[in-house]
This record gives structure tokens, sequence and C-alpha cells, in this order.
């Protein structure tokens, strides 16, 4: 229940009026969480804070969603101290010590970006977007998905922000269409995927002990074929899961890690090297354009299983690849313009030379 006197009191010292809307939290209840459990564009008033330990770590969850020159306001019974969040130091406590942290701007909570989403989707809201369902929808949520992974591998931070934003239009405008329709909601999507988190971590959250990764990974199967059968599907492979749309290195190196699991694998990577060797006598040896391409097929999948012992993930390095050789043979493209001449003018070896070049710049 709100303390209405206690809430008075502050904002009296604060020499402000109460605004509209007010999050009152003990500081106590923040003492194991990670990441402020509350939409930051509302202001909040933590209460309690009666040590310097509970004080750091508060300063420490705050962090983690407000900018560090965010100023707050220490508030006591007698007096009121600004302070950077940065600089938080637990110095100001007394006995009735509370913490005002100002609202962030708006569209900084999850339920902000819910609400203008449902605003496209009003009758006052945007006719492109009224138009959109589920099926529609299917290609950009596609493109999203890739542009993401293409930030990733850019490893330009501001167009990765970006871009996760994108694709997280398509999720919460998928989920708003499903709520128009009386399937489900986004909080319900974020609730099943916080059931499922919580259900697959025993580990974590649970007092199961497990041997690292690979007994994480193992249990995670467990789990999954457990879930199958309390909801009655019907029973699948272990590779069924997998989806089918993914890349064919992505698809390859699921499959091998799943097989992996179950102990489906060489017991040392020389298994590994010699079946690479083996698929490469042969490709030499292919009498048939078919089998010629059957055996390159079956180098490729065990070239993803090189990768996949090495820890690698073999989409991502075969991508970046591309992005290598795409620059430098720009260099090389470049360079035939800058002599005047067309790149197929060149010969063999002028662009080696060039090729050499770009190595260099890189």
């Amino acid at each position: 229940m709100m303390d209405f006197k206690l809430v008075s009191s502050v904002f009296e010292t604060l020499r402000i009026a109460p605004p509209p809307k007010l999050i009152l939290l003990e500081a106590q209840a923040l003492s194991s969480a990670h990441v402020p459990p509350y939409p930051p564009d509302m202001p909040v008033l933590f209460t309690g804070i009666d040590s310097s330990e509970l004080a750091l770590h508060l300063k420490d969850v705050l962090q983690t969603t407000y900018p560090k020159e965010h100023i707050v306001q220490w508030v006591t019974s007698e007096k009121m101290i600004d302070e950077r969040l940065d600089e938080i130091s637990a110095d100001n406590l007394s006995a009735n010590t509370c913490l005002y942290v100002p609202a962030l701007s708006e569209g900084t909570s999850f339920e902000s970006f819910v609400e203008i989403v449902a605003h496209l989707r009003a009758p006052d809201g945007c006719p492109w977007d009224k138009e959109q369902t589920h099926e529609s929808l299917r290609k950009h949520l596609l493109e999203e998905s890739y542009e993401a992974i293409s930030a990733i591998d850019s490893g330009d931070f501001t167009d990765m922000r970006e871009e996760f934003g994108d694709l997280l239009l398509q999720v919460v405008l998928q989920s708003q269409i499903a709520n128009e329709d009386g399937q489900f909601n986004v909080n319900q999507v974020v609730q099943g995927i916080h059931s499922k988190i919580v259900r697959r971590h025993p580990h974590v959250f649970g007092d199961l002990q497990l041997d690292g990764v690979d007994g994480v990974l193992v249990n995670w199967e467990k789990l999954k074929e457990a879930e199958r059968k309390d909801n009655g599907q019907k029973e699948k492979g272990l590779l069924d899961g997998v989806s089918l749309i993914l890349p064919a290195l992505s698809q390859a190196q699921e499959y091998q890690d799943r097989a992996a699991r179950v102990g489906f694998d060489w017991p040392v990577i020389d298994g590994v090297l010699d079946k690479i060797a083996e698929e490469i006598e042969e490709i030499k040896s292919a009498e048939s354009d078919y089998e010629l391409a059957s055996e390159i097929g079956d180098l490729l999948f065990v070239l993803v299983n090189f990768a996949r012992w090495k820890n690698v993930d073999a989409e991502s390095v075969l991508r970046e690849t591309n992005i290598k050789f795409k620059k430098r043979f720009a260099y090389v493209e470049q360079g035939a313009k800058k002599q005047g001449r067309n790149l197929s003018e060149l010969s063999l070896d002028e662009m080696e030379s060039l090729w050499q070049e770009a190595k260099k710049v890189e």
C-alpha cells in the first residue's frame, strides 16, 4: 500500500509537485535484481535504503538502464541532495533515506513501445500498418532478421541497436495483430519465454547440478522431450526441431550439435580430419556430375563439423569471408579504374597483384 504521508513528505523536501504517475518501491525489493523491474519512463521513489551495501547495489542496477549522468535525489527527513547516478557513494544515508529517480524520456520503456505499435493499428493509425497480417509481414520478419545478423557481422553497435529495434517491431506488431484476433497478446509472448527460460535452466533457477556446457545441452534436450510429451505432441526425432528454413551451413551445424549431444560423434578430432581427406579423394574420383555434386556436399558437411569441433560458427565465418572477398575484389576493381582500364582488360597476374595490395591495406 502506498504511504501517502511519506510520499507527500518527500516531495515537500524536493520542493516539487508529486508527479501524476509514480512508482513506489522498497529498495530491498531490488536486493537480488539485475535490472530495474519497472518501466524507466516513469519516475520512481525508493524507500528504506538502510545500508551502504543496498545503496551501492541499487546504483549498479540503475546503471544498467539509466545514463551515468542521470541526476537522482537523496531525500531524508531533513534535506535533499542532488547526485549523478555514477557518483552515488552511499555517504548520504540516514535512518529514513529515500532515493528519487526522475523518469527517462518518453519512449524508453517496452510498455510505451507496445502502446505506439497498438496506435499504428488503431482506427486513427497508419493505413499501411492496419492492412498487415501475419502472412504479409513474414517477408519483413525474415529481412529484418538478416539485417540484424549483418549488423552483428559488421561490428557496428549503432547499426546493431537500430536493427534490433526493427526486429523488435516485427515481434510486437505480430503480437498486436494476434491480440486483435483474440489469439494471444505480447504479455503472453513474454510470459511464455520467461517460463520456458526458467523451466529449461533448473541449474540456474533450481537445485540441479550439471557438468559444464555439455551437461546443460544434454539436459536441455531431455527437458524439451519431456515438454513435448506433456503437451501431447507426437514424438519427434532429435533433428526434427531444427528449422528447415535455416541457411544450409547453420542447419548442418545444428544437426551435428544435436547428434553429438547423444554421443554420435568422433571421439577425437582426428576422425574429422581423416574424413575431410577421404571426401577430397572421393571428389577427385567422381565419375558423373551428380556424383561430384554429392561429394562436394559431403565435403562441405564435414568441414562444418570441423568448424564445430573448433567452436567456430560455420555460417558466421563464411559470411565474414564473403565480406572480405567483396572488399578485396572492390579494391581490384578500383585499381583497374585508376589505370583507366576495364577489369576484364587486366591479366590474371595484374589482378593478383592488386589482390595482394588489398590484403596489405586491410
